[in-house]
C-alpha cells in the first residue's frame, strides 16, 4: 500500500467515526408515519442522557437501568416516540447489565453497521424516530440466537393490564 492509499484509507475511517456526531432526525416507519423533530426539539423532549443515547449514539453504563431487572408482562417502547419495540416475552437476562431481547416486533427497528470500535457491529435504531437503542449480537438464546442489547434509559416499559 502506498502512502496516498494509506492516507485516503485512514481519512475515510476517521470520517466514518464522526458520522454519529451529525445524528439522524428522520426515519420512516414501515408502512407508516415518521417522527421529524429538530435537534432543539429533541433536546427539549428528552433528558440529557436520553438525548445522548438516542440522538448521539451514546451508551449508558452497564447495570444502571432498572429495566434490566424488569420481569413483569408488558411492552417496551421507544422513549423518543413511544413506538412499541419489544414484548416482555422476548426479554432475557444476558448478564451484560443492559436489558436484552432475543427478538423485536416486525418493522420496529432498522439496522446499520457501526465502526466505532474499529470492527463492524450491527447497531439498531427505532424505525419511527431513528433513535439509537443499541447493538444486536449473534450470541442470544434460541429461537433466534440474537441478543438485542438495549440502553434501558431509552426504553419505556408499559405493563400489561391485569
Amino acid at each position: 500500500m502506498d502512502r496516498r492509499t494509506f492516507i485516503s484509507f485512514a481519512a475515510s475511517g476517521a470520517g466514518l467515526m464522526l458520522l454519529p456526531a451529525f445524528g439522524r432526525n428522520v426515519f420512516a416507519a414501515e408502512g407508516g408515519s415518521k417522527l421529524i423533530l429538530s435537534d432543539a426539539e429533541w433536546k427539549q423532549k428528552l433528558t440529557p442522557q436520553q438525548y445522548d443515547i438516542l440522538r448521539r449514539e451514546g451508551t449508558e453504563r452497564a447495570f444502571t437501568s432498572a429495566l434490566d431487572k424488569e420481569k413483569r408482562k408488558g411492552m417496551f417502547h421507544c422513549a423518543g416516540c413511544d413506538q412499541a419495540l419489544f414484548p416482555s416475552r422476548f426479554k432475557f437476562d444476558s448478564g451484560t447489565g443492559w436489558p436484552s431481547f432475543y427478538d423485536v416486533l416486525p418493522g420496529a427497528v432498522e439496522t446499520s453497521t457501526d465502526y466505532k470500535l474499529i470492527y463492524p457491529r450491527t447497531e439498531y435504531h427505532c424505525s419511527r424516530c431513528g433513535g439509537h437503542h443499541g447493538h444486536v449480537f449473534k450470541d442470544g438464546p434460541q429461537p433466534t440466537g440474537l441478543r438485542y442489547c438495549n440502553n434501558g434509559a431509552v426504553l419505556k416499559f408499559v405493563p400489561e393490564k391485569a
